[in-house]
């Protein structure tokens, strides 16, 4: 319990500064992150036809044969969502998404059109590089989702100078690394052999909720 009151004290204070996040509410997203990561939501069924193989055994003028048949069988894979990896990021984005309102005044849509430029480089950038493994689900490279959200978020800010550039990195990596890795990928998913697969990663530390954390600090150490 010490080392995670020492983790929740370095990465509370940061989020509070950066993002701008009530100080209940961060304890609330790590303590969820943490415990929610064990915890994965049913979203639905991806049903594809595959083969299969079959071998019958046939007995001919004293000699056993074994004859391979095939026939289309149905494959199904089970759609889940992580809470602590994918939901919390997500509930956290769409907080953040109305701040610009409240923060921002007239200058609300230059936000939003900031976030959507953000969104779109991450949504291509992750889907690009992402990669369908037979058996396993969907792979990121780690470095990608955060790196590309920080350049993108730089770039915008470079262009027309952002409010708050971590709340605009933070929505548009964590949205757009789901958006881009899973969502995109569903029917890429279908008949690949993985009983199971998991939005968000069966552990705290994946890719969404690590592409938020990461692209906020990298965000925050290049502007300010």
């Amino acid at each position: 319990m010490c080392a995670v009151s020492v983790v929740f004290l370095l990465v509370g204070d940061f989020l509070v500064s950066a993002l701008g996040l009530p100080i209940q509410m961060v304890g609330v997203f790590f303590f969820v992150s943490l415990f929610g990561s064990f915890v994965n939501l049913p979203v639905g069924t991806l049903e594809s036809r595959v083969p299969i193989v079959s071998v019958r055994e046939v007995r001919a003028f004293g000699v056993r044969w074994r004859v391979p048949s095939v026939r289309m069988g149905v494959a199904r894979t089970h759609v889940l969502i992580n809470v602590g990896g994918a939901v919390l990021p997500v509930v956290v984005s769409g907080y953040l998404l109305g701040m610009p309102l409240v923060q921002a005044g007239g200058n609300a849509v230059d936000e939003y059109l900031a976030i959507a430029a953000v969104l779109a480089m991450v949504t291509v950038a992750v889907n690009k590089s992402a990669n369908v493994v037979e058996g396993l689900g969907v792979a990121t490279p780690a470095i990608v989702p955060p790196l590309v959200t920080a350049l993108a978020t730089i770039l915008v800010d470079f262009v027309s100078p952002l409010h708050n550039p971590a709340q605009v990195a933070y929505i548009g990596g964590t949205l757009g690394t789901l958006i881009g890795a899973d969502l995109l990928n569903l029917d890429r998913i279908r008949g690949i052999g993985a009983p199971v697969v998991s939005m968000g990663g069966a552990g705290t530390f994946d890719g969404i909720y690590l592409t938020g954390i990461v692209s906020v600090l990298l965000v925050f150490l290049a502007l300010w």
